[in-house]
């Protein structure tokens, strides 16, 4: 068990009908900064035994939405239930047992002799919005794979952004608060010892900034908030001297340099291939893992790691499929080496803190940056590396190729979270501005009670975060846009009351 600060007293999930994303960043802090291993001790796998490994996520997440009643604040899945003739809203009940069912299949497979594992991304929307529901049986079901210690050592939450918010188009001074706001929901709902587990982070939809300042400013906000590596999908890093990655199934170091110079970096697993829900509801990690032996990093020869998420819900495979395939991996790894030696499952701290303790250092692995950034730095010379030449070579790239962005790149780069959105970016980022004028001073004004533990603080924060879910700048102009919408102007009409 992880020790930490005896004296905090645990957290209320909800307060004064709000979900509890504020007030306690010291508490959050000091639990989550620690650099004691969190697998290695329950860990049931030897790494000389091992010659391959699998580690599969899953994310979840449904917005929230101004449709309840009186036009309250609600969970979209709690509308689909109340609207079931609506487009696919026949499927709430499936996604509500989808939300549920690792709490049944981690118990059922480990007391069948399997040693299995899973890593979980719900969004802060998603856990608040069955609470309001009243659904405190999904909450409960995961509770159970998470602060069990029978199960511990086959779950691992990932961390990510609270209200779902892509972040290469997220106001820079709000990712932070996005990063911190989950850690308070997380512990308000499953306790300080399970927060100080969370080491990896899942950022939506697998979108990761390439903006120089954008990115530095992400990894940094990360590694402040106690996280030691980072998901990303392939196509959105390069190397450093622009090619495609060729060691994938190796963690790599992701390098952040801003246009000051200053740089930053993490650690990186590579999530492979797109964002098909088939990869995951199939297991493909597993049986790509098979074809697989082991590499060097440094001078230390390691098992190669497949890395895969997808949607735990979404499509008939994901609901259907996924959890005949998901027990029939496990089986298959009983009959296989037991479960322990040869390819086997692992979380991805786990395996990370593996082969660090056989003496792999994070400095030795591959290095990677955004795609696109070695044009921005080919062009800027490292003696002369401040803003406006860093701009000047963003600006030249864009006039001479019409492709080059710095809208980031997800799981899909069919789908952009900015053009044509215009009228949902400008209220966002209108409501960021407005909301850190009001407070930013406050805050650094010595009080007895911390601004951030204020009800109308939480309240605008919430709404902020709500704002910049990027289920409003996904499926076209209509309800979802009117969505946000409604959210600005009642964040606006929250900024004129004291």
């Amino acid at each position: 068990m992880l020790s930490f600060p005896t004296t905090l007293s645990s957290l209320s999930e909800i307060i004064d009908g709000l979900p509890n994303i504020s007030g306690w960043e010291t508490e959050v802090l000091s639990v989550v900064n620690h650099d004691q291993p969190v697998f290695l001790p329950t860990t049931n796998i030897r790494l000389e035994d091992v010659n391959a490994v699998f580690a599969i996520a899953l994310h979840m997440h449904q917005p929230t939405i101004p449709a309840g009643n009186g036009g309250t604040l609600i969970s979209n899945l709690q509308y689909m239930f109340e609207h079931p003739n609506e487009g696919d809203n026949h499927n709430a009940d499936p996604f509500a047992y989808c939300y549920s069912r690792m709490g049944d299949l981690i118990p059922e497979l480990v007391s069948q002799g399997c040693n299995p594992r899973v890593m979980l991304d719900y969004s802060g929307n998603l856990l608040w919005g069955l609470r309001q529901m009243g659904r405190s049986d999904v909450l409960d079901n995961l509770k159970r794979i998470t602060c069990d210690r029978n199960y511990q050592p086959y779950v691992e939450w990932l961390g990510t952004m609270w209200g779902h918010a892509v972040i290469p188009s997220t106001p820079i001074a709000d990712i932070k608060l996005h990063i911190i706001a989950w850690q308070h929901h997380f512990a308000a709902i499953f306790g300080w010892e399970a927060l100080a587990r969370v080491k990896g982070f899942s950022p939506p939809e697998m979108h990761l900034p390439n903006h120089p300042d954008a990115l530095f400013e992400f990894v940094k906000a990360l590694k402040e908030c106690g996280y030691r590596w980072l998901l990303v999908q392939e196509h959105s890093v390069e190397t450093l001297t622009g090619q495609s990655l060729t060691h994938k199934h190796l963690p790599h170091c992701l390098i952040a340099r801003n246009s000051q110079g200053e740089t930053i970096s993490i650690t990186v697993l590579i999530k492979t291939q797109g964002s098909d829900t088939k990869l995951v509801a199939q297991m493909q990690p597993y049986y790509e893992a098979k074809t697989l032996s082991k590499q060097q990093i440094g001078s230390v020869f390691v098992p190669p790691i497949v890395s895969q998420i997808g949607d735990g819900e979404n499509g008939g495979v994901m609901m259907n499929e996924f959890p005949s395939a998901f027990k029939q991996a496990w089986w298959d790894m009983v009959n296989n080496g037991g479960g322990k030696s040869g390819v086997v499952g692992m979380c991805g701290t786990e395996y990370l803190e593996f082969i660090e303790a056989a003496g792999c250092k994070p400095e030795d692995y591959p290095t990677c940056q955004p795609v696109g950034q070695h044009q921005i730095w080919e062009r800027v010379s490292p003696d002369n590396c401040q803003p406006e030449a860093v701009e000047n070579a963003i600006q030249e790239l864009k006039q001479i190729n019409s492709n080059f962005h710095l809208d980031g790149a997800s799981w899909t780069n069919h789908i952009s979270w900015v053009k044509g959105y215009e009228n949902v970016l400008s209220p966002m980022y209108q409501l960021s501005s407005s909301f850190h004028q009001k407070f930013d001073q406050l805050q650094q004004l010595n009080s007895a009670e911390p601004v951030t533990r204020q009800s109308h603080y939480r309240n605008l924060l919430l709404h902020n975060l709500l704002l910049q879910t990027s289920c409003f700048r996904y499926w076209g102009q209509g309800a979802w846009t009117d969505h946000a919408r409604e959210i600005y102007q009642r964040g606006e009409n929250l900024l004129q009351m004291n």
